[in-house]
């Protein structure tokens, strides 16, 4: 049996990874800070026949990330594949970043992947297989105006993933980097985009990127042969500027 783990199960991204993970036949683990709101997922995963179980678990604190991946290889099964996908994306300038608000996007966009990716590690190097996936942006490759919060966080993520790529490879352990260079087609982004002014209705085909389409890509890195591992690729939809 083969297990997947999304750490920061969202909506989106989250529910659609969780969602065609489940479509190949892996049991489907998910976990976000509020685990019920996992319901509609796990329910639709188990309507379309798959497995699927959430988890209430806060991915900056130590002691839950340790007790729910401990539970997951005890009670469930062995991880395949363990993708941290918790967000972060914040816009404040820089003048008005608090020290909170920057310990904040930190904890969340950068601790929290190096706890997510250390206890995946912990498990996957016993058994010397599986993959690893961080969810990363733009403000991985490049810091924006407002954005200093945030892309400190994102590159110290993307650092993440390449120090353990390089460890972790010769344990055949793959671990990669997703950098998702444009907008996402979610609520949240609809709403920013209309409140800047512009029409939604008018937005040019492929402008924002379908979650689904995300999921495809951590579903190909997984299943990519081992004499031609990625470690990072970028996404940009047809309508993104580079």
């Amino acid at each position: 049996m083969h297990t997947a783990f999304i750490v920061g199960a969202g909506d989106y991204i989250g529910a659609a990874v969780a969602k065609k993970f489940a479509r190949e036949g892996y049991t489907v683990c998910m976990a976000r800070r509020h685990g019920e709101q996992l319901r509609p997922v796990i329910e639709e995963i188990e309507k379309s026949g798959g497995t699927a179980h959430g988890f209430s678990m806060d991915a900056r604190e130590e002691a839950q990330v340790v007790k729910t991946f401990m539970k997951i290889e005890s009670d469930i099964g062995e991880l395949d594949f363990v993708l941290f996908n918790v967000g972060g994306n914040v816009k404040f300038p820089i003048r008005e970043t608090t020290s909170r608000v920057f310990t904040k996007v930190w904890q969340m966009a950068c601790l929290a992947g190096f706890l997510t990716g250390r206890e995946a590690a912990h498990y996957m190097t016993r058994r010397q297989a599986g993959s690893i996936c961080f969810t990363g942006a733009t403000a991985s490759m490049r810091g924006g105006p407002g954005f200093a919060a945030f892309a400190s966080a994102k590159f110290g993520l993307r650092a993440l993933a390449q120090s353990m790529a390089r460890e972790l490879g010769p344990d055949n352990i793959h671990v990669s980097h997703l950098v998702i260079d444009a907008g996402v087609d979610t609520a949240w982004v609809r709403e920013r985009i209309a409140a800047s002014g512009r029409d939604l209705e008018q937005l040019p085909e492929d402008t924002l990127i379908n979650p689904d389409s995300i999921a495809e890509v951590y579903w190909q890195l997984h299943k990519q042969p081992r004499d031609a591992w990625t470690f990072e690729i970028d996404l940009r939809p047809y309508g993104e500027k580079f």
